[in-house]
């Protein structure tokens, strides 16, 4: 954003817009791939998604200003959001249940080495490609990767679970025979007679739609897998797409040189704090399983909110000599980062496909991920003028205020944190 906002001489409004695109397409992916999902299967979403996102890229590389950036952004919003229901779906439903808590947040984590593979990019961008088109090349590269994700992808079974809902029981026994080929004859016995009424039974497909998530049944488990990720993800999306931009207000190194100068410290300093990502995602990896998910996503909650306040305290001895509050203004992203994805970063994927029958989890979880993707749209659209109006300690502040407020909604709704 630096480099772009320095090539077009964008406004803070028209900043705002360009990061909100991103977001503002997965709101309409998540909406429409969740039910997509439950409809056409998990595979097929799970493919267009990655051409839709490499489209985008391209899109994206390629802009003369703002309104292609926009399009291009949005359009790799889209398929992001796409993927959230489809792939958290599938996931959950692949997966041996005794691993599941685990392997799922494990899978989340992945966008933690996402996000460290795209400092890497952009520092070595940076430092080896002096050029006002550095940018370009950076969006780029997303596209090359889900290209690469497309044809890894093509190769997989869909979700046996899935065929079984829409009574393809041949394809569901294949399927699950390549998933768990020890179990051969236990595959067999369940998938080979469709008339089975007992399969049927379980499988009986429920009323579909959007309002049966707010039926008397589901309607707490749709608040509790809702509300907390939109929460989280204004913090999220707000703190972590602007942490370059909110560095360099906060000035960490005591020193200014070019565009180019500044951008890679900053990116350096972004990279060093995204490390702690991947730290947050491992503790997950390892607490969820045991302390539950409600718990770790209270405990993330709290610590998110402490961390927004240390880098508040650290803003205002800003003006100090000797840098007195470089080491606070990292303790405090730290703290965010580490314990944003040791809790609602680990669970808020989690929950919707461990919380609603297979008929209903990408439904679930694609309105889950819509509402959240509306709050990461407040809160990228609203930190760039916010700061711009009142400072780097408004943002802070209300970062602070949505984390307390997402600690008071796990508690509230945390009993239906059951599998």
């Amino acid at each position: 954003m630096p480099l772009i906002i320095a090539e077009f001489r964008f406004t803070p409004d028209v900043v705002g817009l360009v990061g909100a695109s991103l977001v503002f397409g997965a709101v309409f992916g998540a909406g429409l791939g969740g039910p997509m999902a439950d409809r056409l299967g998990r595979k097929k979403l799970m493919l267009a998604d990655m051409i839709i996102i490499s489209t985008g890229a391209a899109t994206s590389a390629l802009a003369n200003g703002f309104p292609l950036l926009f399009i291009g952004q949005l359009l790799v919003g889209i398929g992001v959001g796409i993927d959230f229901p489809a792939s958290s779906s599938y996931v959950s439903e692949v997966l041996p249940k005794r691993n599941r808590a685990r392997m799922m947040v494990a899978t989340i984590a992945c966008q933690s080495v996402g996000m460290l593979l795209a400092a890497v990019i952009a520092l070595l961008l940076l430092k080896n490609v002096h050029s006002a088109h550095t940018w370009r090349l950076f969006l780029a590269t997303e596209g090359v990767i889900a290209l690469l994700f497309f044809l890894l992808r093509l190769s997989e079974p869909d979700s046996p679970h899935w065929l079984m809902t829409r009574g393809r029981f041949t394809e569901a026994a294949q399927a699950f025979l390549r998933i768990m080929p020890e179990q051969r004859e236990e595959v067999l016995q369940i998938t080979g007679d469709p008339g089975n009424q007992g399969v049927a039974t379980a499988i009986a497909p429920a009323k579909p739609g959007i309002a049966i998530l707010f039926s008397r049944d589901y309607r707490a488990r749709t608040m509790l897998v809702a509300i907390p990720w939109f929460l989280m993800d204004i913090a999220t999306y707000g703190v972590g797409l602007f942490t370059p931009i909110i560095l360099g207000a906060i000035d960490v190194s005591g020193k200014r040189g070019g565009v180019f100068t500044s951008d890679f410290t900053d990116a350096r300093g972004s990279a060093a704090i995204d490390l702690f990502l991947l730290f947050g995602f491992l503790v997950g990896i390892w607490a969820v399983p045991r302390f539950g998910r409600i718990r770790m996503q209270a405990v993330g909650f709290a610590g998110m909110a402490f961390g927004m306040l240390v880098l508040m305290i650290a803003v205002s001895i800003s003006n100090s000599p000797a840098g007195r509050h470089i080491p606070l203004v990292f303790a405090g992203f730290i703290l965010f980062n580490l314990l944003m994805n040791a809790g609602p970063n680990s669970t808020t994927f989690t929950l919707a496909p461990i919380l609603f029958p297979t008929q209903l989890r990408g439904t679930a979880s694609g309105f889950a991920a819509g509402v959240a993707k509306i709050g990461a749209t407040l809160g990228v659209f609203v930190l760039p003028i916010l700061k711009g109006k009142f400072g780097v300690p408004a943002v802070l502040g209300m970062m602070a205020a949505v984390s307390v407020l997402g600690l008071v909604v796990t508690l509230a709704f945390g009993r239906e944190d059951s599998e």
